[in-house]
């Protein structure tokens, strides 16, 4: 896809006056860094705020009589047991059970929900969900709106300056502000923060505000490829794709039990039978010895130089102060301390299995 080919984010002109570095994304053009730099974006973020135009992902509304009955057809989820505000990660799957696409469900009424789809998938998500829609009494209706993040320890008194209070929610739950703004107290860095929907003259006027307060900087994509990476979250594409499947991700927790046995999802039969065998590789953290970042698509052998795994996401953790990586291994190599080595160039780089996240999530769940 050349440059012409990429779509802009709404707010493209505020970018390019506060500096940002561009790159292609997921069919998006987007902020890559901006003056600071990749490691003081990431380490503000830690410390501060970290603000995130994530407008390249998609917001769908999905409503009508049967709208959880669809949402559990096409996810491994509960959708009705739900209370209201409450939000779930949950995934579009395959007939293998592999990962489509990963989402967040939020229940905003007993008939409405809202969903989150990333930007790569969302054109085929929305045509999946429509398709799947035809057989159920519920409309799937795409959303224009600007998606921000605001993410960090300060977050939330940040947004309290700016006259949104959050204190009604938790993590992982979300609501709906006023009309056509949706606000929800979630994110991809392991810290407390929120992500919000809205329109584009009313997210000018709340950007103009956060930008103004000194907590606050503008955080590009290489920095919040760090933070998630630091935190364990999967990157799709390439942490969870259509051929992997979520018993290998580590994901199981995202799918309720009495769903695992009895759900009628697309993908549960293959699921089921994942799950009954066990998976024979498992996603873990990778720590590689000395300075050197590994990163994806990098092969893992074992000890006697036969194949063990591969990394599927890898860069250096400004707040760990090594490199850190994720990948899959076979399950026998999965325990914390297990030795890999990893071909970097020709120089074989020990790295051994390192649990996750590598820096402590520090959501607000009470």
């Amino acid at each position: 896809m050349t440059g012409e080919d990429l779509k802009s984010l709404p707010l493209e002109d505020l970018h390019k006056a506060a500096g940002a570095r561009f790159g292609g994304f997921a069919g998006w053009s987007m902020p890559l860094t901006y003056p600071p730099g990749v490691m003081k974006e990431h380490l503000h973020t830690r410390e501060h705020v970290g603000l995130f135009d994530i407008s390249h992902m998609k917001l769908f509304e999905v409503s009508g009589p049967d709208a959880a009955a669809l949402l559990d057809r096409a996810c491994p989820l509960q959708a009705a047991a739900l209370e209201l505000s409450q939000s779930k990660y949950t995934f579009l799957l395959t007939e293998q059970a592999g990962v489509v696409d990963d989402l967040i469900v939020t229940r905003l009424g007993p008939e409405r929900f809202m969903v989150v789809a990333n930007a790569g998938n969302a054109a085929a998500d929305e045509a999946h969900l429509k398709a799947l829609a035809r057989d159920f009494d519920a409309t799937v209706t795409p959303l224009d709106r600007v998606f921000l993040a605001i993410q960090g320890p300060e977050a939330a008194a940040v947004l309290l300056k700016a006259g949104i209070e959050t204190d009604a929610i938790t993590f992982m739950h979300g609501l709906e502000l006023r009309h056509d703004w949706f606000l929800s107290r979630s994110g991809y860095t392991g810290e407390d923060g929120f992500e919000i929907g809205l329109p584009e003259a009313d997210a000018r006027a709340l950007v103009k505000e956060l930008t103004a307060d000194p907590r606050v900087m503008w955080i590009g994509l290489a920095a919040r490829d760090s933070l998630r990476l630091e935190a364990g979250l999967c990157l799709h594409g390439q942490d969870i794709t259509p051929d992997t499947d979520p018993a290998s991700a580590g994901l199981m927790w995202a799918v309720p039990k009495e769903i695992r046995a009895h759900g009628a999802f697309i993908g549960a039969d293959a699921l089921r039978d994942i799950l009954a065998r066990g998976p024979t590789e498992k996603r873990v953290g990778l720590k590689p010895e000395g300075r050197q970042p590994v990163r994806a698509g990098t092969v893992l052998t074992d000890a006697d130089g036969k194949p063990a795994g591969r990394v599927t996401s890898g860069g250096f953790g400004p707040s760990t102060g090594f490199p850190v990586a994720m990948g899959y291994v076979a399950v026998p190599l999965a325990k914390p301390g297990s030795r890999l080595f990893a071909d970097v160039r020709g120089t074989k780089v020990p790295v051994d299995v390192h649990p996750l996240p590598f820096t402590a999530h520090r959501y607000r769940k009470g």
